[in-house]
């Protein structure tokens, strides 16, 4: 069976490609650096959670780490890329519920997490053509 889509979607160009690789390649790095320091758990991960009202507790760090590490690493692998960035997207949510509810800066802190997530799953379509066939941005018309 053949949608009207897939004939409408522009195939993925190698620079494309490449920009979608190199993008989430930046998402995986950073949430591999953040899941690291929580793992370990760093001073500094639970001074910052006791002050966004969670428990300093170095468990809870440890466990939000292998949240996001799991998240990384299911987003890295293109078979489950899909589910990692919608996985991503709960997690990113919960940290903008959390700065929204202790009254952080607005562009520094509480959208720090909608950047991520744009930029996780721009780098998902531009990479992944299922993603591009499943959100039509450009169609074309003849």
């Amino acid at each position: 069976m053949s949608y009207a889509a897939d004939s409408l979607s522009p195939a993925v160009t190698r620079a494309q490609r490449a920009a979608g690789v190199t993008l989430s390649g930046l998402i995986v790095a950073f949430l591999v650096f953040d899941s690291v320091i929580k793992l370990i758990p760093l001073p500094v991960v639970t001074e910052t959670m006791a002050g966004l009202g969670y428990s300093d507790d170095p468990a809870l760090a440890r466990l939000l780490g292998v949240i996001t590490l799991g998240c990384a690493i299911l987003y890295a692998i293109p078979r489950t890329s899909v589910l990692g960035a919608i996985l991503l997207t709960g997690l990113l949510g919960g940290a903008i519920a959390t700065h929204l509810r202790v009254g952080s800066p607005l562009f520094s802190h509480l959208l720090f997490g909608v950047y991520l997530g744009v930029m996780a799953w721009g780098g998902l379509y531009l990479r992944n053509e299922a993603v591009r066939k499943m959100i039509p941005f450009f169609h074309r018309s003849f």
